[in-house]
């Protein structure tokens, strides 16, 4: 079965001011569509037709570069959708919280954390907060890849990711990053991220 394009669970202009409603329309409708179509047609008539796009990206190195770029923006575009939503919910709690505090020292330095990998990614990548061993570590990576992929530098499972790619932002931000990875805190579906984390 071929892989779809997940309907949102907001409306485009849902996240204004943060994320304007022409940019959500066009990374969804656009970028999004294109990636999902494209991992279909690398995928077409091979082994990896009904595999799961995890199972799919834990073994990319052994697959096309179509397949590596397609299926990294298909799932890195699913998780961004999701993780981020109307107002977002205001903190970390519970299970989470504490992770965050074990792992980093405080909430404060998982931001700090997570802000300078988004800002340091060279070019178009993704910024991540990922479960690996039982803790929780930043990272980042370029273009489409992700930590689920074998070929990532830091492996584990993503549960928080911010795009970094200038289509995530440069009709409202132009060249300022730092502005939209700042306004990225105020739609965090925090509730979204714990799911993630308990698996």
């Amino acid at each position: 079965m071929a892989f779809e394009l997940p309907k949102l669970g907001y409306d485009y202009a849902a996240l204004e001011p943060h994320i304007d409603a022409r940019t959500m329309e066009i990374h969804h409708t656009k970028h999004h569509a294109a990636y999902t179509n494209n991992l279909n047609n690398a995928i077409a008539g091979s082994a990896l037709e009904g595999k799961s796009i995890e199972e799919i990206l834990k073994g990319v190195s052994e697959h096309s570069t179509a397949v590596r770029n397609n299926g990294g923006g298909y799932y890195n575009h699913n998780l961004y959708w999701e993780v981020i939503a109307p107002g977002g919910a205001t903190n970390p709690e519970g299970e989470l919280l504490n992770a965050l505090n074990e792992s980093f020292g405080s909430v404060q330095n998982f931001q700090e954390s997570f802000v300078q990998a988004a800002l340091t990614r060279f070019g178009s990548g993704w910024a991540w907060l990922v479960l690996q061993n039982n803790k929780l570590v930043v990272s980042s990576t370029p273009n489409q890849d992700n930590p689920l992929m074998d070929v990532a530098d830091v492996q584990g499972t993503p549960i928080l990711g911010i795009d970094v790619w200038e289509h995530a932002y440069y009709l409202n931000y132009q060249n300022r990053r730092p502005d939209y990875v700042n306004a990225f805190w105020n739609l965090i579906n925090w509730d979204e991220v714990a799911r993630r984390f308990k698996g």
